[in-house]
């Protein structure tokens, strides 16, 4: 054996470690156990320090472990007290030793690193005097984790965190576990030290910095739930967080297996990658999800409240082994956050949702895209809309007594554990006794979306069936439907049939019904009066100058912008009436308040200028995200970018954000192919600083 060894280590010196071919799945060699970590975040330098303790049993010999670590330095590494050799191959640190069947083995380690990914600093290169949140947050999504923190990618080796964050005083930071004290360091470093109970994946680690308050409550169950938020938004936390203990307390209820952690918390975060990460105990939100009691009614942060907190038993104590098998984490998630939003919103709502989804379903298949759910990487639209339909439809078939008993023993026998989708299957197989194949190649293996059984599933609503006869009636001449038109817009009158009815409306010579949708008193179906009547009759205006009164961000704001175009000459009269109103957390109104007041002056020019430059001040790198791409769409729909806005988009080309990043490079690319930009941004190279200038002459 020791040849063996000694043989292994010359050819690592000769040709590297990744040619020798090791044996990469260790977890049938080695069980890591716990996981100690002291770390230092230096945010203004967007670096990691941190020392490191895990402990953990060896099953069978083996001549190296390792730890998944992306581009990170390491010293003092120890196995048990000594040095031990070693190897960093800027993916994993290697452990190269003879190690043998062996219990409670400690290795600990030193490391620093600058993520490149993974940990993300928000405004902490903005000059001081600037008022931005200054944040630093983290997304594992998956096996990401290793861009921060030396841990491990496969999400099958599961193991309990404790750590210590020591971070900036004047700031609070969250992490998963028990916060077990809070300790100055020093006058400029506070520690921070949490503990968890349980094993988890590596991917569900995370830490969230930043200026925060927060509310407490408790569930029923005796759960403590913390509700964190930025000082500035403490009129949003209520319907930001509106029916979060009942999503709680109903999920408990309705999976039949308790909160299998020990707290959880709520963390909105600036330019966040996605809507939510369900982090154990610790999910991390897009902050553009706060909203106030009139926001609430267009976007909200229901339906992704409930999909994260059902994630805490649906990926986090029961975890997928790997993305063959991601739908029983996404779709699970997705089906359990619409029995939620069922119990919440009513029957309506969850079918109005499913339909909605089968006919994106629909689509997909019919276009030859579709997709197995057991397939590697397949879309989000699979693992989560057609996961949450083939259980929504196993339910129909088992019978929800059957379903639910057979949710519970999976997740019970499979505690803390990874999974596979037979091993879902076995339990409904044994609770509902017959065997399950044809479910399985109908929902699970085929590709096309099985819509004849998805129609059949709907129509057991009466509210759907109502709403489909109306739909249609789309191609129908007005004259032979106005009374079911007039039927589906008599109060009371439901959300979506009377939104289908008014579109049908479009273009039509229809006051009457106009206005009885107006005095339907139904916000979505006036909201959709708003979105679709592109004239206003004479008649129906002072109707339509009542949605700027709605409680209804989207109505307010093409409300206040079919007004102006057809209005011109009362555009003083409704900038007026609509002054101070900012919108969603992007300013969708205010933005559009200015730029009315920009191309139609109604000010004189010193207060011009002003909303000018208060225009051009959304685009600055340290403005969330959305702000920004606001105020570049609509910078560019006026033609007035300055050169500070110019250069702002430069930078938000290589923001972190994708879907963000790649609107600003399509605007880029259109600006440059114009002669008078192109020149602007010619001139404007002098000035950059070395990563933009390599990043606009890629572009060029």
């Amino acid at each position: 054996m020791q040849h063996k060894f000694l043989l292994f280590l010359f050819l690592f010196s000769l040709t590297g470690f990744s040619q020798t071919a090791p044996d990469l799945d260790q977890l049938s060699k080695v069980d890591f156990k716990t996981v100690q970590a002291s770390i230092s975040i230096f945010p203004s330098d967007s670096m990691v320090e941190g020392e490191m303790n895990f402990s953990f049993e060896v099953l069978q010999q083996t001549d190296s472990v390792y730890i998944d670590a992306k581009n990170m330095q390491f010293d003092n590494v120890l196995l048990n007290g000594d040095e031990i050799t070693f190897s960093n191959d800027t993916k994993r640190l290697w452990l190269i030793h003879d190690f043998q069947p062996s219990e409670e083995n400690q290795l600990s380690l030193n490391f620093t690193t600058k993520p490149e990914q993974t940990m993300y600093f928000i405004n902490w290169d903005i000059p001081a005097e600037i008022d931005a949140p200054r944040q630093v947050w983290t997304q594992g999504q998956g096996k990401y984790t290793s861009h921060w923190l030396p841990s491990f990618d496969d999400v099958r080796e599961k193991a309990v965190f404790q750590l210590t964050i020591n971070f900036n005083t004047g700031y609070d930071v969250v992490a998963n576990g028990t916060l077990l004290q809070k300790t100055a360091v020093n006058d400029s470093l506070v520690a921070w030290s949490y503990a968890m109970e349980k094993p988890m994946s590596s991917y569900l680690v995370a830490v969230a910095a930043g200026r925060f308050e927060k509310e407490e409550l408790k569930t029923t169950s005796g759960i403590p739930v913390s509700l964190y938020y930025e000082p500035k938004d403490s009129l949003k936390v209520e319907p930001t967080y509106r029916y979060t203990k009942e999503i709680f307390d109903f999920l408990e209820a309705e999976i039949g297996v308790p909160y299998p952690w020990e707290n959880y918390r709520q963390v909105p975060v600036q330019d966040f990658l996605y809507a939510g990460m369900e982090n154990t105990e610790t999910t991390l939100f897009a902050n553009s999800l706060v909203v106030d009691s009139v926001g609430y009614y267009d976007r909200n942060y229901v339906s992704v409240n409930a999909h994260e907190l059902a994630h805490q038993w649906f990926g986090n104590y029961v975890t997928a082994e790997n993305s063959e098998h991601h739908w029983l984490q996404e779709g699970f998630a997705t089906y359990y956050a619409l029995l939620a939003e069922k119990e919440i919103f009513g029957e309506d709502h969850y079918y109005w949702k499913l339909f909605q989804s089968a006919e994106e379903l629909k689509a997909l298949s019919d276009s030859g895209k579709g997709e197995p759910l057991l397939k590697a990487n397949a879309s989000s639209l699979t693992y989560y809309q057609k996961g949450a339909w083939a259980l929504h439809i196993l339910k129909e078939k088992v019978g929800e007594l059957v379903f639910n008993d057979a949710v519970s023993n999976y997740l019970l026998k499979n505690a803390y554990q990874s999974v596979s989708t037979d091993d879902f299957l076995a339990e409904v197989e044994e609770s509902y006794g017959r065997f399950l194949g044809e479910f399985r190649t109908d929902w699970l293996e085929q590709s096309a979306f099985q819509g004849s059984e998805a129609l059949e599933s709907l129509k057991e609503s009466e509210f759907l069936r109502n709403y489909m006869k109306i739909a249609a009636l789309r191609e129908v001449p007005l004259e032979s439907k106005r009374e079911l038109l007039e039927e589906a817009l008599t109060i009371p009158v439901n959300d979506y049939i009377g939104q289908e009815a008014v579109y049908q409306l479009a273009g039509e010579p229809a006051i009457g019904l106009y206005k009885k949708a107006f005095e339907s008193n139904n916000l979505y179906t006036r909201q959709a009066i708003a979105s679709s009547l592109d004239s206003i009759p004479v008649e129906m205006k002072a109707n339509f100058i009542t949605l700027l009164g709605d409680e209804s961000y989207l109505t307010v704001e093409n409300a206040l912008l079919k007004l102006w175009l057809q209005f011109p000459k009362e555009t003083k009269r409704w900038l007026d009436k609509m002054k101070g109103i900012e919108g969603f957390s992007n300013k969708n109104v205010e933005m559009l308040w200015l730029v009315i007041n920009l191309v139609t002056p109604v000010e004189n020019r010193v207060k011009i200028q002003e909303y000018y430059e208060q225009l051009s001040s959304y685009t600055r790198e340290f403005r969330p995200f959305e702000v920004r791409q606001n105020a570049f769409g609509y910078l560019y729909q006026i033609n007035a970018f300055s050169d500070q806005n110019l250069i702002d988009l430069i930078k938000a080309g290589q923001h972190h954000n994708t879907r963000f990043r790649d609107f600003s490079r399509a605007l880029l690319s259109d600006l440059l192919q114009k002669e008078e930009y192109s020149q602007r941004f010619i001139v404007l190279k002098t000035d950059l600083e070395e990563k933009d200038l390599n990043f606009l002459n890629a572009r060029s």
